[in-house]
């Protein structure tokens, strides 16, 4: 289902631009979900949602990477929850701009590695040795996670509740609703109010 959303771009301002596209399927463990995208048609402003037909509630999921089996687990990423790998320092938190995704867990780690290459790519190779160094390694260490020659601890916290790590050596647990709301929320959208019949 495709639609106007009567409401301004939370980027550029522009009146009306707002078109989302909305798309319920089933995904294999999961369940059914929808997806939601919301665009601009003046910027090109994106992101992407997933929301289970299940109402969820804040939880952590946890999968220790020590088999190159791991790396095919799948990973269902609300734009609400932050990744974390807590041995390697690295976690990504939503922003305003934050996007859900499905993936697996090679795919995370290939997120991370290309955040960390445009670190390094932006590094002076004089200045700054230090950043170079420690870009380099953790891109080591990632390849060797990947060669299941260094075990690390892949974490998904979300506030919301609608990411998961699907495979049967990973584990869940709820959070308390003191540190789900430490975390980052991510993006806000516009929401419709069926009793006012408006976005607010």
């Amino acid at each position: 289902m495709e639609s106007m959303v009567e409401h301004s771009c939370p980027v550029c301002g522009a009146d009306n631009a707002l078109k989302m596209l909305a798309h319920t399927s089933e995904i294999p463990y999961f369940g059914e979900h929808t997806q939601i995208t919301m665009s601009c048609t003046n910027c090109g402003w994106r992101v992407t949602d997933f929301i289970p037909a299940e109402g969820k509630k804040p939880g952590s999921w946890k999968l220790k990477i020590e088999d190159k089996t791991h790396l095919n687990a799948r990973v269902v990423r609300s734009a609400s929850c932050t990744v974390r790998i807590s041995e390697l320092g690295l976690e990504v938190s939503p922003g305003s701009s934050s996007t859900g995704y499905i993936s697996n867990v090679e795919g995370v780690l290939e997120r991370f590695c290309d955040a960390i290459g445009i670190i390094r790519r932006q590094a002076d190779d004089e200045k700054d040795t230090e950043i170079l160094g420690k870009c380099d390694d953790l891109l080591n260490r990632i390849e060797r996670v990947k060669t299941a020659q260094e075990a690390v601890t892949l974490e998904l916290l979300d506030p919301i509740g609608h990411s998961q790590i699907l495979h049967e050596d990973s584990t869940s647990t709820e959070i308390s609703e003191e540190i789900a709301q430490e975390l980052e929320p991510g993006p806000v959208y516009p929401v419709f109010d069926v009793e006012s019949e408006e976005f607010i």
